[in-house]
């Protein structure tokens, strides 16, 4: 149906995640009606993304150097570090504000139907950093899945034995939320979390 150029950027944008058939044709069609010089500008930004994005080698965020700008802050409290799927999560963390801790991203979650076990995650890198002493505390941040559960309870097993707090996000209502249109999961989970007022 379209030119064979055409067709081969409908196709690369298809695997871009959340984008079907129909909004790639939409974005290669807007992509061919930019100026040369916007779409020049946008593959020299993917390609420069792609080449100078690195993961730190403490925590394994995103960093174009050796460690992340978390990790070279020197105000962030060392003793707590929050435990996370994935780099993103961090991003969503800091917009927080609040958080003064340090971060390991794990690189995904247990998942055994995908052949994700214990050991293709970064467990043994965070089992390092807690047994050098100066962890006190890990926040449990990984996603309110079956896989992010079943990481946060395997996780909380290793590292109780090394006796530091193990604590875990907690889970429930989204402000602004009603209770007629939430699931039972997430009312059990806000109920078990209440706290007092």
């Amino acid at each position: 149906m379209y030119p064979e150029p055409i067709a081969r950027l409908i196709e690369a944008l298809q695997q871009l995640p959340g984008v079907g058939p129909k909004t790639a044709q939409r974005l290669a069609l807007f992509i061919l009606s930019l100026p040369r010089e916007e779409v020049v500008k946008m593959a020299r930004a993917m390609v420069e993304a792609k080449d100078k994005t690195h993961y730190c080698r403490v925590c394994g965020n995103f960093s174009e150097q050796d460690l992340c700008s978390v990790c070279l802050d020197k105000r962030r409290d060392g003793s707590v570090v929050c435990v996370v799927q994935d780099a993103r999560d961090i991003i969503a963390l800091e917009r927080m504000r609040d958080y003064r801790g340090l971060y390991h991203v794990l690189g995904g979650a247990i998942s055994p139907i995908d052949g994700i076990g214990p050991d293709q995650l970064r467990i043994r890198e965070l089992l390092g950093r807690v047994q050098k002493g100066r962890v006190k505390e890990v926040i449990l941040a990984t996603n309110p899945t079956v896989e992010g559960e079943a990481t946060a309870l395997y996780l909380a097993k290793i590292l109780k034995p090394v006796g530091i707090r193990v604590t875990r996000l907690a889970h429930g209502l989204p402000v602004g939320a009603d209770l007629e249109y939430a699931d039972e999961v997430t009312l059990l989970r806000a109920l078990e979390g209440r706290r007092e007022l």
